[in-house]
This record gives C-alpha cells, sequence and structure tokens, in this order.
C-alpha cells in the first residue's frame, strides 16, 4: 500500500466537499453532520471547507475498526 502523503502537503491533499461525497457515496447533509459533529476534521479557508485526505483516510480506518470490534 502506498502512503498518501509522502511530501509536503499540496492543495492536492485537500478535498472539496462534492469529492468526500463521491469518495464516500454520502449526501451533503449527511458529509456536513460528519464534519459539525467532529467525526471528520476539516479546515477553513475563508469560506470554503476543505477536508485533508490524511482526514478522510482517518475517519474510515476508525468506522473500520468500530466495525470490527
Amino acid at each position: 500500500m502506498t502512503p498518501l502523503l509522502t511530501g509536503p502537503s499540496t492543495a492536492g491533499d485537500l478535498l472539496t466537499v462534492p469529492q468526500v461525497m463521491a469518495r464516500l457515496q454520502l449526501g451533503r447533509s449527511a458529509v456536513y453532520d460528519l464534519l459539525r459533529t467532529r467525526q471528520l476534521a476539516s479546515i477553513t479557508l475563508g469560506r470554503a471547507r476543505r477536508i485533508p485526505i490524511h482526514a478522510l483516510t482517518d475517519f474510515i480506518r476508525t468506522r473500520l475498526e468500530q466495525d470490527a470490534a
């Protein structure tokens, strides 16, 4: 498995809400609920919300561990 982040962070390491919606196959409200409840970490740049790729992979890993337990 190749690491998602191999060097300094770039703008490509940040996802938009629609990109996260597509990757998780969830609706807009569901993604914003995850952000609001801080289950999924994000940053705000001006008025734009961005989700670091590592935050998405951490979220998925945590959910998989919870389901396995």
